[in-house]
């Protein structure tokens, strides 16, 4: 086996397991102990692991990290589709509704192109794009302009300054993480502050957030806990993190993955 192979092949065990050892590894690909930790060396320059003693481990992204739109499309498909399909019954025609950046909210507006005199406003491209595509004529869709982030989100003061002139039925919120501590969070400082007007413009708060977001906090907090109306979420969430939601959150929704 090459090195080259033999690294991508160390790299899948570690994001699978979560971690390696040296002695393991050299074992099972018959080469030397010292081979493994050059293997690991390099594989750590990249950015790709982190060596701790004896073996590695996967790199654990700080509160700023911001994956893209295409990486984050990708993870809890089915729990994200169960989610949306709950919160488009939420809305009725001739509601006005703000959608905000992320993969849970592009899958939302999905199931809505087809609700009649619905007014739209959002600061993601996605979402935008989901709507114009469809081409409805009695719906109004309202982009906000901003600043482009990694997750095609408009951020900024044109952002936030368009949003605080609108007064809204309800926002469906898309975060990167929520804790009893910080609350919903982002790792986007200026979308932390989109994020927030939103919720002001808006009478009524649903958040959709799927049970991986529990326990990640990204840099800024949007809002607490207790101020999203609504949250959706899916049965993966854990009994101690649904008991405290329960107890924080007007409704709490769990829905099943199909």
């Amino acid at each position: 086996m090459l090195a080259q192979q033999r690294q991508a092949a160390i790299l899948d065990r570690v994001r699978a397991a979560g971690g390696v050892r040296v002695s393991e590894l050299a074992s099972e690909y018959g080469v030397s102990d010292m081979t493994i930790r050059r293997d690991l060396e390099s594989l750590a320059d990249r950015g790709l692991l982190a060596k701790v003693h004896g073996g590695a481990t996967t790199v654990s992204p700080g509160s700023a990290h911001e994956p893209g739109f295409a990486a984050k499309s990708v993870r809890q498909r089915a729990e994200k589709a169960a989610m949306a399909g709950h919160a488009a019954a939420l809305v009725s025609p001739g509601d006005a509704i703000a959608l905000s950046a992320g993969t849970t909210t592009a899958g939302l507006a999905q199931r809505l192109v087809d609700v009649p005199d619905l007014t739209v406003v959002t600061n993601s491209i996605p979402v935008a794009d989901v709507f114009y595509r469809a081409g409805r004529p009695d719906q109004t869709v309202i982009l906000t302009g901003g600043t482009r982030t990694p997750s095609d989100a408009l951020v900024g003061s044109v952002a936030v300054a368009a949003i605080r002139s609108l007064h809204l039925d309800m926002l469906f919120l898309g975060v990167h993480g929520m804790s009893e501590r910080a609350g919903y969070t982002t790792p986007n400082l200026m979308e932390a502050d989109v994020n927030r007007a939103l919720v002001e413009a808006a009478e009524r708060l649903v958040v959709l957030a799927d049970h991986t977001k529990w326990g990640t906090v990204g840099i800024s907090s949007i809002v607490p806990l207790e101020r999203a109306d609504v949250l959706i979420t899916d049965e993966g969430l854990d009994l101690q993190a649904r008991t405290l939601l329960e107890e924080t959150v007007p409704e709490l929704v769990v829905v099943t993955a199909q």
